[in-house]
């Protein structure tokens, strides 16, 4: 427990029976007056139960807070993520790490707006939300104090957690009485599953862990067929209807789901030290980054090409880790953006089966040159003769290695 005197918190709260528990227990541990912060990200879920929830523990009317942050979350947070093309490891879409930084942005907000002096999360000690959640705090009120119950409780088996929901009238589900066979986190982005029936990595997801896409197998025989469109690196259209950015995303999720697309079953590197196994369900987004790299194959020159992916593994890290609000990731957000000038255009793509393949990319912007490329005598004036230069004043470092090895007798 923190030294320092709590006169009221505000919680990021999902209405479930953990966040509930932590509710009740900030109440009767700091004896304070807690706030509590529903975030809508799209994860599917009715968020009235939430407030209801909050009111019967007590909580004052004007001391609710649910906000529907799909638009600003997807066009704010998403997007300038897929405009650097960010997969942490080479495969994970981060669609729980890109969550954290704006849900930690609305609790600072709603803090100074009630006077709150300290926040409080629902993330484990184990986890990588927590440092996520907390380097968001502290970049925007540094200050501020944080409450992390999982750090500070003695409430460390379910059947605890339980008995303190009792003891203080709180509702439990009979579906919450068990110990659930894995945790979900989910938003507009992506659904994500680890622990418990998940933990052995040796062992294949069983088929009922899957809630965002149906099994590839099962998907349609005949291929789906769709376009988008870009602009300066942004989806902006479907099948040339132009759409806000969380009802397009929405919409690929659809998409996805009904081609079975976007599942990923990875052992990742916490930023806390160990490795974890998870499951992700990224339909929409497994799209959506096809889709971009491809509009980006005609419109990047090939050393911004080429430095973009480069730099995407170390923007991608700042994300997993929880470093959005750092001087580091809005530098390489700059470059990003200054890539995405001409990166306009429209892609079509094959959802088949679990996959998305690319089959028609075209820009107004494009620096595809047919004529210099055709294998056929075009009338673009292409010596063919410079490409032995060329590669003599390559090759220039390699024959004078090979000569001092020849010298040497190696």
């Amino acid at each position: 427990m923190s030294d320092k005197r709590v006169k009221k918190v505000v919680l990021a709260y999902s209405g479930g029976l953990d966040t509930s528990i932590i509710l009740k227990w900030l109440q009767t541990t700091y004896g304070c007056e807690v706030v509590t912060f529903t975030a809508d990200l799209g994860q599917g879920e009715e968020l009235e139960p939430a407030r209801q929830k909050a009111l019967l523990l007590g909580i004052k009317p004007e001391n609710i807070f649910i906000e529907d942050l799909r638009e600003e979350f997807v066009r704010d947070y998403v997007f300038p993520m897929f405009r650097a093309n960010a997969q942490y490891e080479g495969l994970y879409l981060l669609g729980t790490s890109i969550a954290r930084p704006l849900i930690a942005k609305k609790q600072i907000e709603i803090a100074e707006k009630v006077g709150a002096d300290a926040v409080a999360h629902g993330a484990t000690g184990k986890g990588n939300d927590q440092v996520r959640f907390e380097l968001g705090y502290y970049a925007l009120k540094p200050d501020v104090t944080v409450i992390a119950p999982w750090r500070e409780w003695d409430l460390t088996s379910r059947t605890k957690l339980l008995e303190f929901a009792e003891q203080n009238q709180i509702p439990i589900a009979k579906d919450k009485r068990g110990e659930a066979p894995f945790s979900v986190d989910a938003n507009l982005l992506h659904a994500s599953s680890e622990g418990k029936v998940l933990e052995d990595p040796a062992q294949e997801v069983p088929d009922y862990v899957y809630s965002r896409t149906i099994d590839p197998e099962a998907a349609p025989d005949t291929p789906t067929y769709i376009t988008i469109d870009f602009e300066k690196g942004d989806p902006v259209a479907i099948d040339g209807v132009k759409m806000s950015p969380a009802t397009l995303l929405a919409k690929l999720n659809e998409l996805g789901r009904a081609n079975g697309i976007g599942r990923l079953d990875l052992v990742e590197n916490r930023f806390v030290g160990m490795k974890s196994r998870g499951m992700y369900e990224t339909p929409g987004g497994t799209i959506l980054y096809v889709a971009h790299r491809g509009i980006e194959s005609i419109t990047l020159d090939r050393g911004a090409a080429h430095l973009k992916d480069e730099l995407m593994p170390k923007y991608a890290e700042l994300v997993y880790n929880g470093f959005w609000f750092s001087p580091e990731r809005e530098m390489l957000q700059a470059l990003v953006d200054k890539s995405q000038e001409f990166v306009t255009g429209q892609v079509r793509l094959k959802l088949y089966k679990g996959g998305v393949h690319l089959v028609g990319r075209d820009s107004p912007y494009s620096l595809y040159d047919q004529e210099l490329v055709t294998f056929e005598e075009g009338a673009v004036a292409y010596d063919h003769r410079d490409a032995a230069g060329f590669i003599k004043l390559n090759a220039l470092r390699l024959r004078t290695l090979a000569q001092r090895k020849k010298k040497l007798g190696l």
